[in-house]
């Protein structure tokens, strides 16, 4: 059995009960995710207020949480490599609802970010392992479709925090704790992951044939309308052992045949991470600091957030509508445009109109970046690939907070927004330039696979 029959028997099938199992499955554990990502971005103006500190301590709680990011990343790229893509789902969304719950009993500066450093362990490792599920196991021509839908219902967290926050932040000293606990529900998603299928291309990778084509005539079967003999194969892949051997070096990512993706990623990701947490992770303090009260701030920042589903519904229309590299590109210059523009207002209708705006690009951006990274890696490196650059971009932005924090002290409250928009210039410019067409084709297409090269690996 060759990866290129597999791809071409899953590429083909239509979405299954399997699939929606999948779906439902992580769109839960995105929706506390990205609930979890911004949890601390809504209670910092709780916490400054509690604590009585300055931005140069709500950066420093924000850079620790995006060392974490990084560790997360690429730990899970080689885990979900290893033992397996549900395996490491399982294990990473443990992780990040766990230390979620312990942000919510923080005393201090540094016990938060220490917090925060470990429940950025698990978000970023969560991220990792879904996109390269989604890339696997969703048939080609609905790839991009697959993840704006999941994003769609995950980015609901957004908002939901947003009003949470919105609600119990001002209500006592202790109101930004509440937001941490509710982030830590995202344990329930396990109820769901736990009846998800493994990836069959992940299993044809470690030699486990059998197993693999079990799940994939399952898939058919289930098309057919035709009842499979589940039970039975449930009890043989339990009883699968691990196998830990195999591991392939990171090295494998910057030989020649990867190298050029490899680095074009890498700096796509360190630049929109910038990019991104410059705008999100911010705005509420921000413009807490530009005048607005905290109950306005969390306002303004509670009607934006509303908008990040929003912009994951027009990019599961568009992303395999357009050739995901131009879709990047041109959305890239919107939300450099768009940031500016809420930069330069001052009015509370401007603010509002642009930070919809940005919002909607940005989520959009995100749908697109979640399918083409993984995409453009082969599986046996696919979660590695995608670990080592979401979490080097994760890295970068360890330093990101103090950027933002210096150039406000230093040139005001709009020259974040220039730097922002720099920002989202250069990832347009990099994949426009050096990108890979990628939509609609099959991951064995993208790597040049052939019949009978998966088992002479």
């Amino acid at each position: 059995m060759s990866s290129s029959s597999i791809s071409e028997r899953m590429d083909r099938l239509p979405i299954t009960p399997h699939h929606r199992t999948a779906i439902f499955a992580l769109a839960f554990a995105y929706f506390f995710e990205f609930a979890d990502l911004n949890t601390f971005a809504f209670a910092a103006p709780g916490v400054m207020k509690a604590w009585h500190i300055a931005v140069g301590s709500v950066a420093f709680i924000t850079s620790a949480s995006f060392g974490g990011m990084f560790l997360g990343a690429v730990t899970a790229g080689w885990l979900a490599d290893a033992i397996g893509r549900k395996r490491a789902l399982v294990l990473t969304v443990l992780c990040y609802a766990l230390f979620s719950l312990l942000n919510a009993a923080s005393w201090n500066v540094l016990s938060l970010a220490a917090f925060r450093f470990l429940t950025g362990v698990g978000l970023s490792g969560m991220t990792v392992t879904a996109n390269t599920y989604v890339s696997e196991f969703f048939p080609a021509s609905a790839r991009g479709k697959t993840m704006g839908r999941i994003m769609t219902v995950g980015l609901v967290g957004i908002p939901a925090t947003a009003w949470f926050a919105r609600t119990f932040v001002p209500m006592a000293p202790w109101g930004w704790r509440a937001v941490f606990v509710w982030g830590s529900l995202g344990l329930i998603a396990l109820v769901f992951v736990a009846r998800m299928k493994e990836s069959p291309r992940w299993l044809l990778r470690r030699h486990r044939e059998a197993q693999a084509l079990q799940i994939v005539e399952e898939l058919e079967a289930l098309a057919a309308a035709r009842p499979a003999a589940r039970a039975a194969a449930a009890v043989h892949l339990q009883r699968e052992p691990i196998d830990y051997g195999r591991r392939v070096p990171l090295s494998r990512l910057f030989e020649p045949a990867e190298r050029h993706r490899t680095i074009i990623l890498l700096l796509v990701w360190v630049f929109q991470t910038l990019g991104f947490y410059g705008f999100v992770a911010w705005v509420p303090t921000l413009l807490v600091k530009h005048g607005f009260s905290v109950v306005h701030s969390l306002t303004f920042a509670s009607v934006i957030a509303v908008c990040n589903p929003l912009g994951a519904i027009l990019a599961s229309y568009l992303v395999e509508r357009f050739e995901r590299r131009w879709f990047i590109t041109v959305d890239g210059m919107l939300i450099a445009a768009f940031g500016l523009g809420f930069g330069l207002s001052f009015q509370p209708a401007a603010i509002l109109v642009f930070g919809a705006l940005v919002m909607l690009s940005i989520q959009a951006m995100a749908v697109g970046l979640y399918t083409y990274t993984p995409e453009l890696f082969p599986t046996e490196v696919r979660s590695t690939g995608m670990g080592l650059t979401y979490g080097v971009g994760r890295l970068a932005n360890v330093l990101g907070p103090f950027v933002v924090s210096l150039l406000f002290e230093a040139y005001g409250y709009g020259s974040v927004f220039v730097y922002i928009a720099a920002c989202w210039l250069a990832v347009s410019a990099i994949v426009g330039l050096f990108g890979t067409s990628t939509t609609g084709r099959s991951l064995e297409a993208l790597h040049g696979a052939a019949p009978g090269r998966e088992e002479a690996a």
